[in-house]
């Protein structure tokens, strides 16, 4: 499993499609939710996507988008194949890294909550239905000094 982590300026067609392969698999077909995928953020300069590669494909995946001073991470998933061998684990770490001491914020599908706790998560307001979908939003704030 190799790890990769391409702005969205610099992602090629040929590394673009299997992820949002994967995200499509995951989201809209897996969890039966039809939601507008392409939103349009993929190839900023400022968006960075994360994945991990295995022999046949990507495995899990996660984009990373500006938020303001911080940033947002979303698009979390994890190839059924892969589920429970730490692939989403990996992702994070290198998210976290990656952004070092910025203030991050993502919305949890509900059932995720404690795996993005063990990272720093704190879940805020109370939970709503996004695209049928009970979430959450949590937030890790700016680590300092």
């Amino acid at each position: 499993m190799v790890l990769h982590t391409v702005r969205g300026h610099e992602i090629t067609a040929a590394q673009l499609y299997p992820l949002l392969r994967l995200r499509v698999d995951v989201f809209v077909v897996e969890q039966d939710c039809p939601y507008p995928e392409l939103d349009g953020r993929d190839l900023s300069a400022e968006t960075m996507h994360l994945w991990c590669q295995g022999d046949d494909g990507p495995i899990g995946y996660l984009r990373v988008l500006r938020d303001g001073d911080g940033f947002r991470i979303g698009r979390v998933c994890t190839a059924k194949a892969a589920r429970g061998t730490g692939v989403g684990a990996r992702l994070m770490t290198s998210a976290l890294a990656t952004c070092s001491d910025a203030e991050l914020v993502l919305d949890a599908q509900t059932y995720a909550r404690d795996f993005y706790a063990r990272f720093g998560f704190v879940a805020e307001g109370e939970p709503f239905l996004e695209d049928g979908i009970e979430h959450i939003t949590m937030r890790r704030p700016r680590r300092t000094g």
